[in-house]
């Protein structure tokens, strides 16, 4: 797979055309005319897409929540896309999103976080103009995330990014498209599982399907259509008797590369690729395993801002040299942290080598909307990253957030275990930490979130004894696992998966803040990190870890880099912490 530019490179196709750029804008108070009158208007601001308003980096730069917003972009379709069919899609709009084409409503999509498209090519014209209509309330069934339902930013809850802020493009096709590709490597009996889905499918349609590594051809095979969706295994060879196949680890990242055609009596009808990893996650007898074998994790809580940009990475290589970084440090993962990122960034992750958890961004009022917010977003959410060998976990809950009756409410309780066993359903290949924090329900990893400032007082608390009987734990004041649930013994395994938050002590004014005491100097943090983290290490029931994070985050100042992703601390301190274990 090249490493040219594109939306998403897990499932690319090689005529598309960015629509990202200056737009025209508008609030919703400077209307002064019916909304279908609106339509036709001249927007009176501009802003850059795909950065939200509320951020320097728009060209707008207000805080003030509005909650509907307008755009507006005229285009014409590039001459490589001339008589082929067209589709528009965005990233993520957040909240909701309504779409106009040339005065045609095409549709509406809702979820902050989560991709959609429509097919345009019947609306077309010479020049073309496209409004979108945004609105996002002050919701707190909305799965928000870190976005603050008030204006002022408070603790650790910071500013909304409403509107557009992932990429917004064309894609082309011959004729009919390849919907989905969903691939599932299974290293104990050397297969891969394709389900390509085809909602235009026609009898006699057949698949052609080309595998590589490296640039040498391993296997190809055609397939006829059986449907809707086409299950097709392919076996894979090892090179020779001795090695295995090409294993994904983060040492040795390894890819195959993928094509696959659609083809209609002997015609094209799309070309898609993609790329898999023949990567395994498993526990066993309490143990977190790596294609069967033992992996301590490592890993860092990362939120995904930028000062200037906010939620939306100020280019391709932003989100690259995050986990350069990352690594740097000597972490061998990420948790992305109440955030659906850009596709990119998982890109990245597997080509370079980082496990990454995913999460989904909290909603904070438990309700049927919530509930149904939530668990929309999680199904589009492993839909749309489901092919990612970077990706291990998945967190559907963190700290009881919207669910903050979890510890003894039934129903709040079945919930959790609801997004546990559909997770399971629709991906039995990943891990789950079904509410990371405390107040577990049935999971694979209990996270743990302990932010003791000395390493002794974790080790003294989380006893081989204790963890025998981790009911009884109480990390930050909280019960470790809700009434009526219990531990899963050697099924699951215990990781801390929030502590630390140092903060590095500034001039900066008292709402700055990190979890304990700010240290004065960089020495007296990497001290008190490594006194804690070792404190973890000595734990052998303990399987893995996840610091408290890599960037500051507006008024949170305890990032091992500042807001502007500038290394506060030495590569090389950290990374021979780190490698302790």
């Amino acid at each position: 797979m090249r490493d040219t530019y594109v939306p998403r490179p897990d499932f690319a196709r090689d005529n598309w055309y960015s629509l990202n750029g200056t737009w025209q804008f508008a609030f919703d108070e400077d209307r002064d005319k019916e909304e279908q009158e609106w339509l036709f208007n001249k927007l009176p601001k501009e802003i850059l897409v795909p950065f939200t308003y509320q951020t320097p980096r728009s060209g707008i730069d207000i805080s003030k929540m509005h909650n509907i917003i307008w755009y507006k972009r005229e285009f014409a379709i590039p001459e490589p896309m001339f008589n082929k069919r067209i589709w528009l899609k965005f990233g993520a709009v957040d909240y909701r999103a309504d779409v106009w084409c040339n005065g045609v409503y095409l549709g509406n999509h809702e979820g902050g976080y989560t991709p959609f498209e429509f097919e345009i090519t019947k609306h077309l014209k010479e020049k073309n103009e496209l409004l979108v209509k945004v609105t996002d309330y002050p919701d707190t069934a909305q799965p928000r995330g870190k976005q603050y339902w008030k204006e002022q930013t408070d603790r650790c809850w910071y500013i909304q990014n409403s509107g557009i802020w992932q990429n917004v493009w064309l894609e082309a096709t011959q004729g009919s498209p390849i919907n989905n590709i969903k691939l599932t490597p299974d290293i104990d009996t050397n297969n891969v599982e394709a389900i390509v889905t085809i909602e235009e499918f026609k009898p006699g349609d057949l698949l052609e399907i080309e595998i590589s590594y490296k640039g040498t051809i391993v296997k190809s095979t055609t397939a006829t259509i059986d449907g809707y969706r086409t299950k097709v295994m392919i076996s894979l060879q090892a090179e020779d008797f001795i090695d295995e196949l090409h294993y994904w680890t983060p040492d040795t990242p390894n890819l195959y590369d993928m094509q696959v055609e659609l083809k209609r009596n002997e015609k094209l009808q799309d070309h898609i690729e993609t790329y898999f990893g023949m990567r395994k996650i498993s526990i066993d007898n309490g143990r977190i395993l790596l294609n069967n074998s033992p992996i301590y994790l490592k890993m860092i809580l990362d939120q995904g801002y930028w000062k200037e940009s906010g939620l939306t990475a100020p280019d391709d290589d932003a989100l690259r040299y995050d986990i350069e970084v990352t690594k740097a440090f000597g972490f061998n993962g990420a948790r992305k942290h109440q955030k659906i990122e850009d596709p990119r960034y998982y890109y990245w992750a597997d080509r370079m080598g980082l496990l990454v958890w995913g999460e989904i961004p909290s909603a904070y009022e438990y309700c049927d909307k919530e509930i149904c917010n939530i668990t929309r977003d999680l199904q589009e959410f492993i839909i749309r990253d489901y092919n990612h060998p970077s990706l291990i976990t998945w967190v559907p809950l963190n700290e009881s957030w919207g669910v903050r009756k979890i510890l003894v409410d039934s129903c709040q309780q079945n919930f959790g275990k609801a997004l546990y066993f559909m997770i399971k359903a629709m991906d039995s290949t990943r891990l789950v930490s079904t509410n990371d924090g405390w107040e577990n329900v049935y999971a694979d990893i209990v996270g743990i979130h302990d932010y003791h400032t000395k390493g002794k007082e974790i080790t003294d608390k989380y006893t081989e004894e204790a963890l025998k009987h981790p009911e009884s734990i109480f990390p930050m004041g909280r019960r470790l696992f809700s009434f009526k649930e219990t531990y899963q013994g050697e099924k699951s395994a215990f990781m801390i998966t929030e502590y630390g938050g140092v903060a590095l002590a500034t001039d900066a004014n008292e709402t700055n803040w990190g979890y304990g005491e700010a240290e004065q100097g960089v020495d007296a943090v990497i001290a008190r990190y490594a006194d804690v983290t070792k404190g973890i290490m000595e734990v052998e029931q303990i399987m893995g870890f996840c610091y408290t994070q890599l960037t500051d985050v507006y008024q949170e100042v305890n990032g091992l880099l500042t807001m502007d992703h500038i290394p506060k601390f030495n590569f090389e301190a950290i990374r021979n912490i780190n490698n302790m274990r």
